[in-house]
């Protein structure tokens, strides 16, 4: 019977033992193991088995990206003014055996880093500098600190600062200086508005004026283009009726003719038409009458004979 007990024993203790060597890791952490008290191996994510009594988990570490909040610090900038700046910090643990072994705080050293170097950066800025100039103060701290942590096998992410506070009076300048920008901005755009105004209001004046005057030019060409038709009108209307009265006083002479041929050839008769059918065309004022030397010189006697034959 106590052979039973004793061989019970034996198995709850080895059951023990078994239970204790075995390691369970999960994700997103890793373990420093050691043996013997000195560092044996990292155990990744997964179920693992130690030495009992030999094999020792030294630290579990977190290897998930992490935020350290640094607090308020005072920071006197180059122009004497001081300052409070807080930042916050994002980092990853990518070698947990430097971390644990390298130095004893890895964050206290990331603090201390930060703070140190905010100093030295920020001593070489004004304060105008400083305000405008918060993404080149985060490269070069992300910069200078992660050249820093590199021995303790962390990788800085980023670098962000929260807050630069100056003291109260330097906030009251700042104020009033933003208020006077402000109304600046506000009488520059307001002149603006009027000069674009007035420009806008001078080009529909002048558009008006051009207006007026191609409606004027455009009216003086049609009255003018009216007079020409109407003159042109005026003048084919009395050429026609000069042609038309031509075209008679033609006609009437050659019925005149006609009715001598008729009638009989008596040159007394046709020099007694001719001179009637002369006096007709001369009191048109129509007609110009051109006649030869020979036709003037013969006028007389025709007139002479006209006279005797009235008379008779």
């Amino acid at each position: 019977m106590s052979g039973l007990i004793v061989a019970g024993a034996v198995v709850l203790i080895v059951i023990i033992v078994l239970l204790a060597s075995i390691r369970i890791v999960n994700t997103g952490y890793v373990y420093v193991v050691e043996r013997l008290g000195q560092f044996h191996k990292v155990l990744e994510p997964g179920w693992h088995f130690l030495i009992p009594f030999v094999d020792f988990v030294r630290k579990r570490v977190s290897t998930k990206q992490q935020i350290l909040d640094v607090e308020p610090q005072s920071v006197i900038t180059k122009d004497n003014v001081k300052i409070s700046v807080d930042n916050v910090i994002f980092y990853k643990l990518l070698n947990a055996k430097d971390a644990v072994y390298n130095i004893e705080n890895y964050k206290s050293g990331i603090v201390y880093s930060s703070t140190t170097n905010m100093r030295n950066i920020i001593g070489n800025m004004t304060l105008d500098e400083v305000l405008s100039g918060r993404d080149k103060i985060n490269q070069d701290l992300l910069s200078i600190i992660d050249e820093v942590t590199d021995a303790y096998g962390i990788k800085i992410l980023s670098v962000e600062i929260k807050n630069i506070v100056p003291p109260g009076e330097i906030q009251q300048a700042m104020e009033k200086q933003m208020k006077a920008e402000r109304d600046k901005r506000a009488a520059i755009l307001v002149a603006e508005g009027q000069r674009q105004s007035q420009i806008e209001k001078a080009e529909g004046e002048k558009r008006a004026k051009i207006l007026a005057a191609e409606a004027e030019k455009e009216a003086q060409i049609r009255r003018a283009e009216g007079l020409k038709e109407s003159q042109l009108l005026e003048a084919e209307g009395k050429a026609k009726a000069i042609e038309e009265i031509a075209k008679a006083e033609s006609e009437a002479i050659m019925k005149v003719n006609r009715a001598i041929i008729e009638s009989g050839t008596d040159e007394k008769v046709i020099a007694l038409k001719q001179v009637e059918a002369l006096k007709e065309m001369a009191n048109n004022p129509a007609n110009k009458l051109i006649l030869p030397n020979e036709t003037l010189s013969s006028l007389g006697s025709i007139a002479a004979i006209g006279e005797m034959l009235k008379g008779k």
